[in-house]
Formats: C-alpha cells, sequence, structure tokens
C-alpha cells in the first residue's frame, strides 16, 4: 500500500507540516529570547541595593568583592561552606561586573537546563514533542517564579537541578553521574535524597559515587573554612536558621507550613520530622516506581518535590523542582490530559494571590500553594504508567459538527461537544479573573484626565437628551426602600448571576457553556482596552455635579485620591460599564439558550434592573451602559467568527449529546507506523495530545 508521502501531494502536505512546526519553533524560541532579555533588563534596571542582594554578603565598602570574616556573621548568606568556596574566586571581581556575569551566567544555566530536560523526556515521542520540547522548557523556566527569584537575589538555585538533571541525562558512566549529583548536594544537602533513588533502580555505583563526592567537598570546605563550616553544620544544624524568618511565606517547606499554623518549640519540631519521614518513605517510593518504569525524568521531579518538602527551609528560588513534574500524564482522557500540567505551570508561574481567592478559610492553601503542589506529586497524583493502555493513547475527544468558520482550519477554534474538564476550567477562570483585575488596576488614568472625559461623557448626554443621572439619583435617595434594593442589587448580583449562568450552562449544556464562555473572555478583555484609553470618572466622582455616592458614602474630593476607596480598585475603570456588560450578557445568554418564555423574559429583566442600579448609585453614566452594550456585542461577534454558530445538537439527559457520529481530529486518533500514537505526548507541557477544542 502507497504510503501517504508516496501518493500524489503527500510529500508537499508533509513538507507544509514540517514548515509549520519549524515556524512554531522559531516563534518559540523567539519568545524564549526575548523573555530572557527582558529578564536581563528588569534586574539591571533595578537600583544598585535592591537588586543581587543575596551576593551583597560579598560586597565590601570600596565596591569591591570580599569575604571578610564569617559568612554567616549576617545570616544573609544561606548556602553551604562549599558553596562559599566555589564563590571565593569572585573576592576580586567588580561588583557591576560580577552583575552581569552572574545574570548572563544564571541565563545560560537555564537555557542549558531546558535542553537537558526536553531530551529527557520518556521515550517514544513525536516529531513535534522532539523540535518544540527545548524552546517550551526554556520559556517555562524563563517564566517561573524560581528563575525570576535567582536572578535578582543572585543566588545559586539553579546549580544542584542542573546537575542532577546532568547527572542523569547527560553524562556517561554511573561513576561520573553520582559525581555530578554529589556535587549538587554539596550545594544543597537534601538533594542526598537522590542516593536512595539511584540505590533501589540499580545505579548502586553512582549513588555510591554520590555519597563519596558530597563527603569530599564538604570535607574540602571544612578544611579551607573551618569556622564556617562549623557554623553551618553545627551551629545552624545544616542552615536551619539562615536567611529569612522560617515561618515567612516564601519558606515552602513543611516546616516552615507548620509554623505559619501556629505550631512551635518541641512539639512543632517532633510533627516536622515525623511528617517528613512520612512524605520522604511514600514519596520515594513512588519516584523509584517510576524509574522503573522507565520515567526516570518524572522519578526525578518526584524526588525533587520531596527535598522541597523536608527541607527545613525551600525558599522560592529552590522550588524549581516541583515545575519538572509537569511531565508526569494524568488522566485517561485527551480533555483532561492538560489540568495536571497547567496547574503545575500556574502554580510556578504566578503569585499565589493570583491563584486563590483571598478568603480567611482559604489563607492555609493560600500560603501553602507550592507546597500542596510538591505534596500532591510526590505523594497523591496517579500519574499514568508507560504500561497502561491510555499513556499513549487516551481516550479520544468529541467535537461538535464542524462550523463553516473563517478561520475553521485552527484547531484551537474546534468546538468540543462534550463537558470540558471541571478544574482546568475553574483554574483558567480564576487566572484570566486575577489577571483582569490587575490589568485592571494598571489601567488607572490620572484624575484630570478623568474628569476632562467625564465632562465630554455629558456634553454628549445633554446633546442626546440622556443627562438623567442627577435627577435619578435623587429620586432614588428620597426613597430608603428603593436606595437600599439598588444598593444591594449593585453590590451583590455582578459575580453571583454570570458565575450561576456559567455554572448551570455547564452543568445542563456543555456545547452552549463553550460558546457562552469565550464571548463574555472577549467582552472582558474588549473592555480592559477601554479601560487604558479612556479613563473616565463616574458622576459621584465629579466635584460639583452633585451626585450622591448612595454606596460608599462622601467622598473628600480635596483628597487626590478621594479617599481610601482608590487605593482598593481603579475608580476610573467605567467605560465601558462592565456591571451593566457582564449583566447584558448574562440576559442574552438565558433568552438565547433557556426553553421556557417566562424564563427568557427574567434573564432579560436581569440588565434592564443592572442599568437601573448603576446609575441611581451614581457609578456609571448612562452611555458607559451603551459602551458595555457595544463590547457585548463584539464579544458574540468574534465568538461567531471564530467559532461559528453555537452548537444546535439535540440534547439527552443533562445536556450531553444524543449519540451521533462525532467528529473527531484524525490526528488524535492515528498511529504511526513505529506505534507511538499521535496523542501520546499529551501529559506535558509540550504535548501533543491534549485537549484542542478549547474555544
Amino acid at each position: 500500500m502507497a504510503t501517504e508521502q508516496s501518493r500524489p501531494g503527500g510529500a508537499v502536505g508533509t513538507g507544509a507540516a514540517a514548515a509549520r512546526l519549524g515556524a512554531l519553533r522559531a516563534v518559540l524560541w523567539l519568545v524564549a529570547g526575548i523573555l530572557a532579555v527582558r529578564q536581563i533588563a528588569v534586574v539591571l534596571h533595578m537600583p544598585r541595593g535592591e537588586r543581587l542582594t543575596d551576593l551583597e554578603t560579598w560586597v565590601g565598602p570600596s565596591g569591591v568583592l570580599h569575604v571578610n570574616g564569617s559568612l554567616y556573621d549576617s545570616t544573609r548568606f544561606t548556602g553551604t561552606p562549599f558553596g562559599g568556596l566555589v564563590l571565593k574566586p569572585l573576592t576580586r571581581t567588580a561588583e557591576q561586573a560580577l552583575g552581569w556575569g552572574w545574570t548572563f551566567g544564571t541565563l545560560l544555566l537555564v537555557v542549558a537546563l531546558g535542553l537537558v530536560a526536553a531530551r529527557a523526556l520518556p521515550q517514544p515521542v513525536t516529531r513535534r514533542t522532539t523540535l518544540l520540547a527545548a524552546p517550551v522548557a526554556v520559556t517555562l523556566l524563563m517564566l517561573s517564579l524560581p528563575v525570576r527569584n535567582t536572578l535578582y537575589l543572585g543566588q545559586t538555585s539553579i546549580i544542584p537541578v542542573l546537575l542532577v538533571l546532568a547527572g542523569c541525562f547527560a553524562v556517561r558512566g554511573e561513576r561520573t553521574s553520582g559525581a555530578f549529583i554529589g556535587l549538587a548536594a554539596a550545594f544543597q544537602p537534601t538533594v542526598l535524597l537522590f542516593v536512595p533513588l539511584l540505590w533501589f533502580t540499580g545505579r548502586r555505583r553512582a549513588a555510591a559515587s554520590t555519597g563519596i563526592t558530597f563527603a569530599g567537598a564538604t570535607a574540602l570546605a571544612w578544611a579551607a573554612m573551618p569556622h564556617d563550616s562549623f557554623t553551618y553544620w553545627v551551629h545552624h544544624l545544616a542552615g536551619v536558621g539562615l536567611g529569612g524568618r522560617a515561618d515567612d511565606l516564601a519558606n515552602q517547606s513543611l516546616h516552615g507550613a507548620l509554623l505559619r499554623l501556629g505550631l512551635t518549640g518541641p512539639l512543632e519540631i517532633v510533627v516536622f520530622f515525623a511528617l517528613a519521614a512520612a512524605v520522604a518513605v511514600f514519596g520515594m517510593r513512588r519516584a523509584v516506581h517510576y524509574a522503573r518504569d522507565g520515567q526516570l525524568l518524572l522519578a526525578v521531579a518526584i524526588t525533587g518535590c520531596v527535598v522541597v518538602a523536608v527541607s527545613p527551609t525551600s525558599w522560592k528560588h529552590q522550588l524549581l523542582w516541583v515545575l519538572l513534574a509537569a511531565v508526569g500524564r494524568v488522566g485517561t482522557k485527551q480533555s483532561s490530559r492538560y489540568v495536571w500540567p497547567v496547574a503545575v505551570v500556574l502554580v510556578m508561574t504566578l503569585p499565589a494571590k493570583m491563584m486563590v481567592p483571598n478568603v480567611d478559610v482559604l489563607h492555609p492553601v493560600r500560603d501553602n500553594v507550592v507546597l500542596l503542589a510538591a505534596l500532591a506529586a510526590a505523594l497523591v497524583v496517579p500519574f499514568l504508567s508507560r504500561t497502561s493502555e491510555y499513556y499513549r493513547a487516551p481516550v479520544p475527544t468529541q467535537y461538535a459538527p464542524k462550523a463553516q468558520t473563517r478561520f475553521h482550519w485552527a484547531p484551537l477554534l474546534r468546538r468540543v461537544a462534550t463537558r470540558p474538564n471541571l478544574l482546568l476550567e475553574l483554574l483558567l477562570i480564576r487566572v484570566v479573573y486575577a489577571a483582569y483585575q490587575r490589568t485592571r488596576l494598571e489601567a488607572t488614568g490620572s484624575r484630570a484626565s478623568a474628569e476632562e472625559h467625564a465632562r465630554q461623557i455629558l456634553s454628549v448626554e445633554e446633546a442626546l437628551f440622556l443627562d438623567v443621572e442627577h435627577w435619578f439619583n435623587h429620586a432614588v435617595v428620597g426613597i430608603g426602600w428603593l436606595r437600599a434594593f439598588f444598593d444591594f442589587y449593585y453590590t451583590s448580583f455582578h459575580f453571583v448571576v454570570p458565575l450561576t449562568v456559567l455554572g448551570l450552562l455547564y452543568w445542563r449544556r456543555p456545547a452552549d457553556y463553550r460558546w457562552a464562555r469565550t464571548a463574555i473572555g472577549f467582552t472582558t478583555v474588549l473592555a480592559l482596552v477601554g479601560f487604558f484609553f479612556y479613563p473616565l470618572a463616574p458622576p459621584r466622582l465629579m466635584p460639583g455635579l452633585g451626585i450622591i455616592d448612595t454606596i460608599h458614602g462622601v467622598q473628600d474630593f480635596s483628597r487626590p485620591d478621594y479617599g481610601r476607596l482608590t487605593e482598593l480598585a481603579n475608580q476610573y475603570a467605567a467605560m465601558p460599564s462592565l456591571h451593566f456588560g457582564w449583566s447584558l450578557w448574562c440576559g442574552l445568554t438565558i433568552a438565547i439558550v433557556a426553553p421556557k418564555a417566562w424564563m427568557k423574559i427574567l434573564g432579560l429583566m436581569h440588565p434592564f434592573f443592572t442599568l437601573l442600579a448603576i446609575v441611581a448609585t451614581g457609578n456609571h453614566w448612562v452611555l458607559d451602559a451603551v459602551g458595555g452594550a457595544m463590547v457585548v456585542g463584539a464579544g458574540f461577534g468574534l465568538t461567531y467568527l471564530l467559532t461559528g454558530p453555537r452548537t444546535t445538537a439535540p440534547r439527552k439527559g443533562r445536556g450531553e449529546l444524543r449519540e451521533q457520529p462525532p467528529t473527531t481530529d484524525r490526528l488524535a486518533t492515528a498511529v504511526p507506523p513505529n506505534g507511538a500514537g499521535a496523542t501520546g505526548e499529551g501529559g506535558g507541557a509540550t504535548g501533543d495530545g491534549g485537549d484542542r477544542g478549547g474555544a
């Protein structure tokens, strides 16, 4: 039978696919390069007293580095004596030269780490993964919080991770491999946990070499710096107590978590050692299992997560091990393959306050989110074995009938008929909303420009006879129960109703959920453009207009920030009104999908009452609502343009499509001649087989 390459046009198709992969690879490397340049610029443009702060231990009054006295006199140097010994040649280097050299050297180490990690992916891998793994890995490393902390602190935490990966994947010979890992342990002693991984997977020479190298390096440092070695190993119990306070949020170890929970003294020490021993035993058993299964990179990641948890102090720059756990494959369905890697990447690239809401009951999770991810990887997450039938061929995703859209060729715009993974949706919604909040706050304009824009809006309303804000505001204020009703409506329904609509659509009509979620996403992004380019003072913040702020009380117009309120949110993010825009999205969505007429009418009443509320409370101009309606219309229009008309297939039960031949992605189920499924790489950050229909 003729192969695809031998058929007419087959070679052309293969060449076009290779060209697209090459172009994508070039773009990814360009992104990685831009991120590297940005990191250099951020570090080197910091004031001298704020960058490379951990290296200030070496800076003398004359601007030349030195190591007079003990390394640990200030408790700011947290490395091992061996690390100090390695850094001694820097004593003759000028501070500025060290800043440039250290920053560029760290970036080179990051690139090397990404290249080694890309080569270490479990075999077999597709050509696509082979080409894209390295730039994706380097990009994720550049974005990660540990690398960013390492760059501006001037730390050495990249070196142990790179030495371990090089020892496991890049060098030949067990003794050499063990020597690399032993050197890593000389920089970070808890890396000695890799010794049982080596021993129980049959690499006993490497395990012995690790111990010998660590002992030799430590003895060499003790001979050269006996006082500092005694201070580190005896007085500070292998570094415990060095650096910041152990209960600081930057310490993402079990010890730090217990201190933050209020345990102190001998009880905390006993509990910590008991938990650390349990995590070490069970975590290392899992690491050995996956190493024997042929997933050595995952085993290294699990061991690194155990290192993070059981170390007395695991500072932000030492948490890079957790990012490696993204290579594990979890889930039997394509639609769930990206949940774990996305969760890991989000945890390791975004601050915890963006991941977890600022609610008192969730503070223990928010304070320990990286530790929880490390513990999950080490103990809980059910990574698939390579012997599983779903490892390379997960259950394919069902797609709705293809829509005749202008961009129907784009895989991300194919409409998935099945219900999306709930965890992934919640993660993305939370992160996108946190980014929206941050962007909205950063878009704050000056008070003068915001008031000038407000006068422009008011003049247009006067010309159109729409300037009803003052009349309606005072009319409502004069009726106590009506004022209370609109205040309650304004403050209570803005988030509750959209989240309820999304929840019901997810539960009852999954295909409609994707369509509606995409529309509100476009609406919100377009609104941010308005906030950036047209900061607008709401009626309640216009001096001399006489509008009564029914919710926040009287504002002090003599102060530039109108009091504490503007410290919490951007008060000039008024045009367009997302209060009205989101309510109109709710009303239109309900009117389109609701099966009963009374439901449609009830849904359309929500934007009507919201319009009355935003004007009555003095929070928006009437034209703000017009702007909100425009971005909602644009959001639905973009959704239609990119994904076509919404799925109208009949429902069965709780929103599932009736049994019909699904349109599946041919590449999602094809198996090449070498037996490597095209979906086989869906579990990693560079995977091929994930749910591509996320629009």
